[in-house]
């Protein structure tokens, strides 16, 4: 017999909705690229982000010693405090991930016997495996995401058996990489710049975070109305990816970006209501920790989020 549940057993009901929708979507960011940002372990300790990425190994392939810039916070290899800051994080239940590429650096796939040989590579100094060389300590980053900008970065195929190498060699050692990407929004990406648009192609990501931002079509413009809605809807119904994100930078200054900005109040009256709808909306990436202590975007938009 049917029996009315009670007004108790309801509220736990709703409680629980509650916190299982607010667990699924958060903000992202990027740290490693301004002194003035703080520490990994600052960042963390704000409660402001659900993933971090440390930017960038910006040097690799081609038969490259791999090399990061951390833009004042250390010099590379001697970077092992960091693993602090890591260690701080994963105490919150805050992802942190290896951030490959940028729009400066010397990094190429030449091949994908290449694309193998860095995978592997990464997979034994920042994540699950053993190695001599662990420039950021002992602490071991839960992925890796892709950053690939302008061309000349080698065959797009080369990315896509890079994603494969460091799935696969995260199931050979039982330690699950987490892989995220962050596209231009023009869709489909220019012919000559391809290299995320395959890596995707294999349906390995868990994150995707648009950069909705630095880009003059007007289909990036967040607040251009239908331009932004349909970049949206065909990144997410084109890709197979687990979480999508709006990538925006954390202030007009043009030293976040050189166009994009939208204020926060924008993005919880006009952005947030739209893509929320997504099943695969996952939150908002903001470029970067620096710029967003110094705005405290995160801050005004998180509880929409």
């Amino acid at each position: 017999m049917w029996k009315k549940p009670s007004s108790l057993s309801t509220l736990f009901l709703f409680i629980w909705i509650v916190l299982v929708s607010s667990a699924e979507s958060g903000i992202v960011t990027y740290w490693g690229q301004n002194s003035g940002e703080g520490t990994l372990t600052e960042a963390c300790n704000s409660g402001l982000y659900e993933i971090i990425n440390i930017a960038f190994l910006n040097k690799f392939g081609n038969g490259q010693r791999i090399e990061m810039d951390l833009a004042g916070h250390c010099v590379y290899p001697n970077c092992q405090r960091v693993s602090d800051g890591i260690r701080t994080c994963h105490a919150k239940n805050i992802k942190v991930m290896l951030s490959i590429g940028g729009f400066k650096g010397n990094y190429v796939l030449s091949s994908a016997q290449d694309a193998r040989q860095v995978a592997d590579t990464i997979w034994d100094t920042f994540l699950g495996g053993q190695s001599n060389s662990r420039p950021l300590g002992d602490a071991v980053l839960d992925g890796v995401d892709f950053d690939i900008e302008s061309e000349g970065r080698g065959d797009p195929a080369n990315y896509a058996e890079l994603a494969r190498r460091l799935s696969e060699r995260g199931s050979q050692g039982g330690k699950k990489v987490f892989l995220s990407a962050a596209p231009q929004c023009p869709f489909p990406e220019l012919q000559n710049q391809q290299y995320i648009s395959r890596a995707l192609s294999t349906g390995l990501f868990d994150y995707v975070w648009i950069q909705f931002y630095n880009n003059a079509q007007a289909q990036c413009q967040v607040d251009s109305g239908n331009g932004f809605k349909n970049s949206w809807n065909q990144w997410t119904s084109s890709i197979r990816g687990g979480k999508f994100y709006v990538g925006l930078p954390a202030s007009p200054d043009k030293g976040a970006a050189g166009a994009g900005y939208v204020p926060p109040e924008t993005v919880i009256s006009q952005v947030l209501p739209f893509v929320n709808k997504s099943p695969k909306y996952g939150g908002v990436m903001l470029w970067d920790r620096y710029y967003d202590k110094l705005t405290g975007y995160s801050g005004k938009i998180k509880g929409n989020v």
